[in-house]
């Protein structure tokens, strides 16, 4: 049945009039706010570069769809909340995505299903070294001054497999057949620089040590006299990840897993934080340090112990590090530790908010290539947070930095941001919502392409902002 015979149709649910719905010729898109991202990636060159890496052996008379083009539907899909091939099925007559895949709006469509399988699987493995060179050289180009100092959280996260993948395993602590994804990022910018797709029973320390020292060698050919902090939990604890922190001359901060020693050196100081929240009724977080060594250690190194007891009950955590500043004040060294749970919350953003856990392709490496993908979305999305972020007021009632607030004070200082910046602070479902989630009329003549939004749209201003302050940046660039 033709679906315009069923056009009109009219709505009678107690309005004065009856509510008509019938189709318009009119080429609409839902995804209107991709369009400042697109521009973004032009002054940026992330796209490009990620499709140069590729090797692409299809003979030149049978290519439709070039590589780049491919990348850019993936990588702008998944930013829109289209995380599967299958979604492209229909985006590929979209009129926002022909736009910013480099086709007219009247040309042919884009890549399908089948084409864009296709296209993930063709990845040979010579294009992911220079996949893992592109990410550190991105990160190289995001800062405008050589850093004095850099924090490197590393990190895994479990990635759910539901089918025949290529080195899916079980894995006893989430229960479940999976991948494990380990990233690197950068505490200063919240880029990722480094990614690494394990089996999925892999311990998350295997080959993190090369991963490490290729990265800290990339950084220092770049940068000689920048000193780079390392955080991890304690996943990572194990003495090759001591020893390469030691050879490179890294400070590192390594949760370790509480064993019967840790715990008689800190049994004194759990009883006495259980006996100040009894006596007081006020929560009690207490600190100890000092030397421990292992049997697998070569030699002693500094361990400090939390002990906590509130109305939640006690908890105790170890960290080892080689930190000048723990063997003085032990709490700030902790909670320098601590503040990796920033990283962890990224972490969150690129596994749920841009769905990197639905690594779906049947061969490994057509997973791994998707994990780059799916990356390649979260770093623009994060240069763009950066440019358009709105710094919060400075608050003259604080007696201490904002970097020393702990406790609710630290989440209240976060909550005023969230409000006070929503885009710049925006999770990527905030993004969605306010900006990429926008219906929008394109038409195209010989002289312009003219794309239309609706004046009442409540979020115009977040489009007009962030549009205004890529254009700036293009602006910036040109004159420069």
């Amino acid at each position: 049945m033709d679906a315009q015979s069923v056009f009109p149709l009219a709505f009678d649910f107690g309005t004065s009039k009856p509510v008509v719905v019938e189709p318009s010729g009119a080429q609409v898109s839902s995804d209107g706010g991709l369009l400042p991202f697109r521009q973004l990636d032009e002054q940026l060159g992330l796209t490009q570069q990620l499709a140069e890496c590729l090797t692409d052996r299809r003979h030149v008379g049978y290519v439709g769809h070039t590589f780049l083009e491919m990348v850019r539907m993936r990588t702008y899909g998944i930013l829109a909340d289209y995380a599967d091939q299958n979604d492209h099925d229909l985006l590929r007559s979209d009129p926002v995505f022909k736009l910013i895949c480099g086709r007219s709006i009247h040309d042919d469509h884009l890549a399908s299903q089948p084409t864009l399988s296709r296209f993930e699987n063709a990845i040979d493995t010579r294009s992911f070294f220079r996949l893992r060179d592109m990410l550190v050289d991105q990160f190289i180009a995001s800062f405008d001054e050589p850093p004095r100092q850099l924090t490197l959280d590393i990190d895994p996260f479990d990635d759910p497999t539901h089918g025949q993948q290529q080195l899916t395993f079980f894995h006893g602590y989430y229960r479940q057949y999976q991948y494990l994804p380990r990233i690197i990022t950068c505490a200063e910018n919240d880029l990722v620089l480094n990614l690494c797709l394990l089996y999925g029973s892999a311990h998350p320390a295997l080959g993190a040590a090369e991963d490490l020292e290729y990265v800290v060698g990339r950084l220092r050919d770049a940068w000689p006299g920048v000193r780079i902090h390392v955080r991890g939990d304690s996943g990572f604890g194990v003495p090759e990840m001591y020893e390469t922190c030691e050879r490179l001359e890294l400070d590192y901060t390594l949760g370790i897993g509480m064993n019967a020693r840790l715990k008689k050196y800190s049994d004194s100081l759990l009883e006495t934080a259980l006996a100040g929240f009894e006596a007081t009724g006020q929560p009690q977080r207490l600190f100890t340090a000092f030397w421990y060594r292992a049997e697998s250690w070569p030699a002693q190194r500094w361990v400090i112990v939390k002990c906590e007891a509130n109305a939640q009950g006690t908890n105790r955590r170890a960290v080892v590090t080689n930190r000048l500043g723990a063997f003085v004040l032990a709490a700030a060294a902790y909670d320098a530790y601590a503040d990796r749970g920033e990283s962890e919350n990224r972490n969150k953003e690129l596994k749920g908010g841009l769905q990197a856990d639905r690594l779906s392709d049947h061969r490994y490496f057509a997973n791994l290539f998707r994990l780059y993908l799916h990356t390649a979305a979260y770093n623009l999305l994060v240069r763009m947070r950066h440019l358009i972020e709105v710094p919060l007021p400075e608050d003259r009632a604080e007696e201490v930095p904002v970097e020393a607030l702990a406790g609710r004070r630290r989440r209240a200082h976060h909550n005023r941001r969230r409000e006070h910046d929503p885009l710049g602070q925006g999770q990527p479902g905030t993004w969605r919502t306010r900006l990429i989630k926008v219906a929008a009329s394109v038409y195209e003549s010989t002289r312009r392409v003219l794309v239309r939004l609706s004046s009442s749209w409540p979020y115009l201003a977040h489009y007009q902002h962030v549009s205004q302050r890529v254009l700036t940046l293009q602006t910036s660039c040109d004159t420069s």
